[in-house]
C-alpha cells in the first residue's frame, strides 16, 4: 500500500518554550467507523459538536493520523513513535507491505535520520516502533543509524512474551535488529532523556507504556502514545480501545494525565490526533473539551 497525499499540512510544528516538536504524517488521515477503534459509536461522535470538521465526520466517523513527532531540546533530536515503517508484514491488509515517503518528508521538514539522538517507543504496537528500521539488501537495519533507542523493560518483556497480534512479526523485523545493533537501551518509564524531556509511565494500554513529558520556561506539553487515541477521550474518559491490554487501569490513567493537562496548561498532542493534532484540555459542563492549538506548518512536500 503506498499513499500520495493530497492533504494539508504534512508538517506541523509547535513551540513550547524554547523546544520545538514537529509532527511529520505517514499516510493520509483515516477516516473510520469509530468501533473499530474505540469502544463507542457514531451517535456519541454526534454528541460533541467541537469535535468536528477537525476529529470526525459529519456521520460520526473518526478521523485519525498515523504521525511521527521529533523534538528539539537544545541540540538534541528525539523522534517520538516512529509509525509503521514500510515493507513490513502485517495481518491487517491495510498497513501491510507500505511503500510511504516518510523518510523523504523528515528529511524535507530538515531531519535526516543521521542527525537523530534518540528514537522512543512509547510502546511496541506496530503503528508505534515500525521506522526503527528499514529494509536493505534483504536485511532489517536500524533507520536512525546514530540514537539510542529507548524502550522501557516492561513493555520489552511483555513484547518478547506476547502472542497478541502482530507482536512477535514487529519484535523479529522491528525490535531486535535493534536490540543487535546494540543501539537499544532499556529504561525506567520515568526515565529523564534531557533537561525538560522526560517519560513518564502511563500504563494500561500496555503494561510499560509510557507518555512523552515537555516542559521548557514554564510551559508543558505531552505527547501521548495510545493513553488517548482520539479526542472524544477527553469527554468521555471511560471510552477505551480495542487493543488495550487493562481497559480500567488505562482509564485510571488517562483521567490522571487529563487532570493534569487541564491544570497545567499543557499542550496535548495526540498521536493519532488529525487536523491541528495539538489541543488544550479545557472544562466543557460536566465533561472535558479540546481547544486546538496554534501550529506552524512545516515544509510540506
Amino acid at each position: 500500500m503506498s499513499e500520495d497525499l493530497d492533504v494539508s499540512p504534512l508538517v506541523q510544528s509547535w513551540s513550547v518554550g524554547t523546544t520545538r516538536i514537529t509532527s511529520v504524517l505517514e499516510m493520509a488521515p483515516q477516516i473510520v467507523d469509530p468501533a473499530r477503534f474505540i469502544q463507542t459509536d457514531r451517535s456519541d461522535v454526534r454528541q460533541i459538536e467541537w469535535l468536528f470538521p477537525d476529529f470526525a465526520d459529519e456521520d460520526g466517523s473518526i478521523k485519525l493520523n498515523f504521525q511521527i513527532f521529533v523534538i528539539e531540546a537544545g541540540n538534541l533530536r528525539i523522534v517520538v513513535d516512529p509509525c509503521f515503517g514500510n515493507d513490513k508484514q502485517r495481518k491487517h491488509t491495510s498497513y501491510t507491505m507500505l511503500k510511504n515517503p516518510l523518510l523523504e518528508r523528515l528529511e524535507s521538514a530538515g531531519f535526516h535520520p543521521d542527525t537523530i539522538d534518540y528514537v522512543v517507543c512509547t510502546h511496541l504496537h506496530a503503528d508505534h516502533c515500525g521506522w526503527n528500521t528499514v529494509l536493505a539488501n534483504g536485511i532489517w537495519v536500524p533507520t536512525f543509524a546514530n540514537a539510542q533507542y529507548l524502550i522501557t523493560e516492561a513493555e520489552y518483556e511483555h513484547a518478547a512474551n506476547s502472542e497478541y497480534g502482530d507482536a512477535q512479526a514487529v519484535l523479529a523485523d522491528s525490535v531486535t535488529p535493534i536490540v543487535i545493533a546494540g543501539l537499544a537501551r532499556f529504561v525506567d518509564p520515568s526515565h529523564v532523556i534531557c533537561e525538560g524531556v522526560c517519560l513518564e509511565p502511563t500504563p494500561g494500554h500496555t503494561p510499560g507504556h509510557c507518555s512523552v513529558f515537555i516542559s521548557s520556561e514554564g510551559r508543558e506539553a505531552i505527547i501521548t502514545g495510545d493513553l488517548i487515541h482520539h479526542p472524544i477521550q477527553l469527554a468521555f474518559p471511560q471510552v477505551g480501545d480495542n487493543f488495550c491490554w487493562n481497559s480500567v487501569m488505562s482509564e485510571n490513567t488517562r483521567r490522571r494525565i487529563l487532570g493534569r493537562a487541564a491544570d497545567s496548561g499543557a499542550l496535548l498532542l495526540g498521536s493519532h490526533f488529525s487536523g491541528p493534532v495539538g489541543i488544550y484540555v479545557q472544562p466543557d459542563g460536566t465533561k472535558r473539551r479540546g481547544r486546538t492549538a496554534h501550529w506552524q506548518a512545516g515544509n510540506n512536500r
